[in-house]
């Protein structure tokens, strides 16, 4: 009995810890809400309450990355840096100016206005830079550098995004193994403590052995929720790693089917599970 009372304080050790945790994540969803900690939010859940689609995917296209805030970023400095370089080249080309007058010519005020008094006039200027010490020269070449340094960028962002998204992918396909684990190993706890307690009730067993079955299941129950949460971290992980736009008004079992409504009729490149994206 005294190690059983050991075992149940073991158990209690650990609560103040979790009840912390919840405390500070929901003064963390106040924060964000934009109200204070005392005011505490209504939108109050549990575990039970959240529920993940039917299917989730092992592979996505790699369109849905194209959100990402640092991937649209980089491809924002990309595209400045092309521009850049259009501007430097201008520079160094001549300027032509054209301009025109027209008007009328007369000894007097009446005159203005009759036939043969109008005259036109159009000039022509060009200018190019002559001494410029090369500068505009190597302000060009720089631009075509910031380019290439730009396209680096943008191919490592890419690059990351999609190691991000194939992590997240990798995690879930492992998280469904391990729930499906742990809600095995509960269910056979659960039934031999069935079968304990039936032999209890007809004599045959003492009530340790009851105590020592029901931690058996309590712990296994324990390590089922902690797989659904892990499970859920990850989903929100690559909700994270896609950069949102999760369909939410999907009706197909699978999610793939709504990501690739939108996509060309050509084969996309996918994200997959199992490391480099495939073509």
């Amino acid at each position: 009995m005294l190690a059983q009372e050991a075992a149940l304080a073991q158990s209690e050790q650990l609560l103040p810890p979790l009840e912390k945790q919840l405390a500070v994540q929901r003064d963390l969803l106040t924060s964000l809400a934009g109200q204070f900690s005392a005011d505490e939010i209504l939108q109050k859940f549990t575990l039970d309450r959240l529920a993940l689609p039917a299917h989730l995917p092992v592979s996505l296209p790699s369109k849905m990355i194209a959100q990402r805030p640092d991937v649209r970023a980089a491809e924002a400095l990309l595209h400045s840096a092309n521009a850049q370089v259009g501007v430097s080249i201008a520079a160094r080309l001549p300027n032509i100016t054209i301009t025109g007058n027209a008007g009328a010519a007369g000894f007097s005020l009446a005159e203005l206005f009759t036939p043969g008094t109008s005259f036109y006039v159009i000039a022509a200027s060009a200018t190019q830079p002559l001494f410029d010490g090369l500068t505009l020269y190597h302000k060009q070449k720089a631009a075509e550098a910031a380019v290439d340094q730009a396209d680096a960028l943008y191919r490592q962002a890419v690059v990351t995004a999609m190691q991000n998204v194939a992590d997240a992918l990798r995690s879930l396909q492992a998280d469904a193994r391990a729930l499906q684990a742990a809600v095995k190993a509960e269910l056979a706890a659960k039934a031999s403590l069935d079968i304990i307690q039936k032999q209890l009730a007809l004599g045959q067993v003492n009530q340790v052995v009851v105590l020592n079955a029901q931690q058996v299941y309590l712990t296994a129950a324990v390590v089922r929720v902690q797989a659904q949460a892990t499970r859920l971290s990850d989903s929100a992980a690559l909700f994270m790693a896609l950069g949102g736009g999760w369909p939410t008004n999907c009706a197909s079992d699978d999610w793939r089917k709504c990501a690739l409504e939108d996509l060309p009729a050509s084969a996309p490149q996918r994200v997959s599970e199992n490391g480099p994206p495939a073509r």
